[in-house]
């Protein structure tokens, strides 16, 4: 199968929600586009043509990591996917999401920024932006982050 097919049956089973076969193509098409990641997250010697199916790739396989909370590899996806282009507001916004919730408010509000720099339409980076710039003034005043999580429960 050619990495054209590839990317078109992984995109195909994202959208089905089959994810583990989804990141099982995902993984093909990525390591058959370039060379391992260099230093920062970027990938080297990448086909033009592929860029922005590889950009897909690494942020789909970081949204399939994302649902099944394995964070740090999501995060590490979506980091490769900025390295690939850096121009492209979605995965800022995605690894602004984990940081987010990690409670990591700087490193999220730093990306969502950056996406929406990149996008200045992007509804969700705006709201995020503004929850997390308030959640983070909530916690430097000294409010247990904890407490108003939960509730309405």
């Amino acid at each position: 199968m050619d990495l054209k097919d590839l990317f078109r049956q992984a995109e195909q089973e994202f959208a089905s929600q089959n994810f583990e076969t989804a990141e099982k193509l995902y993984t093909e098409f990525i390591g058959g586009c370039g060379r391992p990641k260099g230093e920062g997250g970027e990938v080297k010697d990448i086909d033009p043509e592929r860029t922005s199916d590889l950009v897909t790739a690494y942020n789909n396989r970081g949204q399939i990591k994302y649902l099944r909370v394995d964070f740090d590899e999501a995060v590490e996806d979506y980091t490769t996917a900025i390295g690939v282009a850096p121009d492209v507001a979605v995965p800022y916004y995605n690894r602004g999401q984990i940081h987010y919730r990690l409670g990591r408010f700087d490193a999220a509000i730093a990306d969502f920024t950056k996406a929406l720099e990149l996008q200045p339409d992007f509804p969700d980076a705006h709201i995020n932006r503004e929850q997390t710039l308030s959640d983070k003034q909530k916690r430097d005043q000294g409010f247990n982050t904890s407490d108003w999580k939960s509730e309405g429960s």
